[in-house]
This record gives C-alpha cells, sequence and structure tokens, in this order.
C-alpha cells in the first residue's frame, strides 16, 4: 500500500513530513476555478466548496493511482463570502487591512479516496481574530513576508510571522495549516501505513 498526497502545498506537505508519514505527491489538475464557480453559482457554503475541491482532487487521483489519496482543500470565509488568494502584494495588502481587527474563519477539508471513490473524510473550521495592527506594521509585515504572503488565501503563514498579525485563534492549528491531521492520522493508523 502507498500513501499518496494529491496537493501542491508546501505546507500540506510540511505537516505530513513533519508527523513521519512516507508519501508520494501527485497533482490531481483540478480546474479550481471552474468548480467553485459552479458550486457558488449553487449556491455552496464556502465550507462545502473547501470539501468538494478535496474530494475532486482526491478521487480524480485514486483513479489512475493504486494506494490511499488524500486530497485537501482549504477555504477562507469572511463576513459571509468566499475569498480566494491574493494575486499581488497590493491585493495582499487591501485583504488584510479588510480582516484587520475582524474575525474570519477557515474551511479545511480532507478526503482520502481508494480506487476512485472517497472512504473518509473531515472538515474543520477555525475562527481567526486579527488584531488592529498599524499601517506601519502592515508595510513591514509584507516587506518582510514578499510573495510568501500569496501562498496563503489569508496572506499569512501562522507558522511564521503571520502569527504576529492574530489577538485570537479559536480551532485545531493543523486544520488552520490546511490539513486536519490527528483523524488523518488514526485512518492511517488503522490502514497499516503507520505503526499503532
Amino acid at each position: 500500500m502507498s500513501v499518496i498526497l494529491a496537493s501542491k502545498s508546501a505546507a500540506r506537505r510540511a505537516v505530513l513530513e513533519g508527523a513521519g508519514v512516507a508519501f508520494e505527491v501527485h497533482l490531481a489538475g483540478v480546474d479550481e476555478d471552474a468548480i467553485k464557480t459552479a458550486l457558488l453559482a449553487q449556491g455552496s457554503s464556502p465550507r462545502d466548496i473547501a470539501d468538494a475541491l478535496a474530494e475532486e482532487k482526491a478521487t480524480r487521483v485514486s483513479r489512475s493511482r493504486p494506494g490511499l489519496v488524500i486530497g485537501a482543500d482549504q477555504t477562507l470565509e469572511f463576513e459571509g463570502a468566499l475569498y480566494d488568494k491574493a494575486e499581488t502584494l497590493a491585493d495582499a495588502r487591501q485583504r488584510l487591512q479588510a480582516l484587520r481587527g475582524k474575525a474570519h474563519q477557515l474551511h479545511s477539508a480532507v478526503v482520502v479516496a481508494e480506487g476512485g471513490a472517497p472512504i473518509w473524510r473531515e472538515v474543520a473550521t477555525a475562527t481567526l481574530t486579527m488584531r488592529a495592527f498599524s499601517d506601519g506594521f502592515l508595510d513591514d509585515y509584507l516587506a518582510a513576508e514578499g510573495e510568501e504572503a500569496l501562498g496563503s488565501v489569508g496572506c499569512y503563514r501562522l507558522e511564521g510571522p503571520g502569527a504576529q498579525l492574530f489577538s485570537r485563534i479559536e480551532g485545531d492549528y493543523f486544520a488552520i495549516l490546511g490539513l486536519p491531521l490527528l483523524g488523518l492520522l488514526d485512518l492511517l493508523r488503522q490502514r497499516r501505513e503507520l505503526a499503532s
């Protein structure tokens, strides 16, 4: 048996590596924008969109690869709206200014598929409240983070300098990093991919 991660996310790879999980990476080639657009038109919530994208990634790869395929996705919900990754540092600045002093939700979904069908899933939601940081702090933060700020939907890495943006965090740390982990580890132990 083998474990495959259907994600290009460096944070997700780091979470699995840090937990001692041996895995390969195979990208799913999913048109996330088209799926999001269709789901939003149907009235799907940001939480349901994360779940659907994770399932699509896992099942697509598992149709052509043996083993357990892990698909994951994360969406940011702020004031009822779904937000995508910022494309430029100017966009990141606007995003962080909008989030400043307020709470937003991160919905992180993980789906494991085998033989083209989902066999396990979890969706975890964390609520993060940004502190009322100064414009000067924001300028320094973006100068230090640079393009790294564009790698996550919230324009921050909680495992890095982004931690300084927050006054309160409620939820699972691994879910915030984009991969709810503890239930996944339980599944991998049950399937004898990890020692029990």
